[in-house]
């Protein structure tokens, strides 16, 4: 395995034991509004610290991109870190979680794991090297169109000035899609699309965090990843859209009009 990968590894794993240990008590955790319908915990923290002190002892120089502590350092190489994503999810016993960490140079994504510490799935990826989860390389589904599909999604709840763009690039999904599943945490909903397990995914108002490790999955599971125009600036805009070759450009033709302001058909 990739040096740099083993230790993320290392990292998200140690962290989602962080997150198992509270798991099963979490009336008993103290819950702190970060802003409208976004929390943290002292577990949220706690897993964040244990990656960053896995991260720090073995490459000390890298800088440190993490949602709850923020920018660290200056360095062409930089970690970002979510350590709970799907926070309401795990405070309400609901299981769809998971630990992300993905690996930044010089522009370019080069590395993501994410796992899930419930049902100990290890998706990881490196540029170049493939995409795996656990041992078994994975591919994403070849489904090229809407017909048939499963697609994945988020609600852009924090930010309402999203919501009627979003909403009529809902409508304009579910015309065509078998299905749509909002579960609740873009970073394994990513990893789903890597494997195979939803055809696609799109999402508005993302933070870098949510989606650089799964952006370099699907990539390296023989995805596209862009914003919803068809561009790069996804880890920037946080909007992003990901799948096949085919149902990517399917997807980015649908979910366009809206987000310049036109009518769902």
């Amino acid at each position: 395995m990739n040096p740099m990968l083993n230790i993320a590894t290392r990292a998200a794993r140690q962290a989602g034991r962080v997150l198992m240990r509270y798991y099963e008590r979490t009336e008993q955790l103290t819950i702190h509004d970060k802003g409208r319908h976004d929390f943290v915990t002292e577990v949220d923290r706690a897993a964040e610290l244990t990656i960053v002190k896995e991260l720090r002892s073995k490459f000390p120089q890298h800088a440190i991109l993490a949602e709850e502590s923020g920018r660290q350092g200056d360095s062409e190489f930089v970690w970002i870190i979510d350590p709970l994503d799907g926070t309401t999810n795990y405070l309400h016993g609901f299981p769809q979680f998971a630990v992300s960490i993905g690996l930044e140079c010089r522009g370019k994504l080069e590395l993501g794991v994410v796992y899930d510490p419930l049902s100990e799935e290890l998706f990881t990826a490196a540029r170049g090297q493939g995409a795996h989860l656990n041992d078994r390389r994975i591919r994403v589904a070849k489904r090229p169109s809407l017909d048939g599909a499963l697609i994945g999604t988020g609600f852009p709840f924090r930010e309402h000035r999203h919501t009627d763009r979003y909403l009529g690039m809902l409508k304009t999904v579910m015309q065509e899609a078998a299905g749509i599943r909002r579960a609740g945490s873009a970073a394994l909903d990513l990893a789903y699309v890597a494997a195979g397990r939803l055809d696609g995914f799109w999402e508005i108002g993302l933070a870098p965090w949510d989606l650089a490790a799964g952006a370099v999955l699907i990539t390296e599971a023989g995805g596209l990843v862009s914003d919803l125009t068809g561009g790069r600036d996804y880890l920037d805009s946080g909007n992003l859209v990901a799948a096949n070759p085919r149902l990517h450009q399917v997807l980015v033709d649908r979910l366009r009009p809206s987000l310049e302001g036109k009518p769902a058909g």
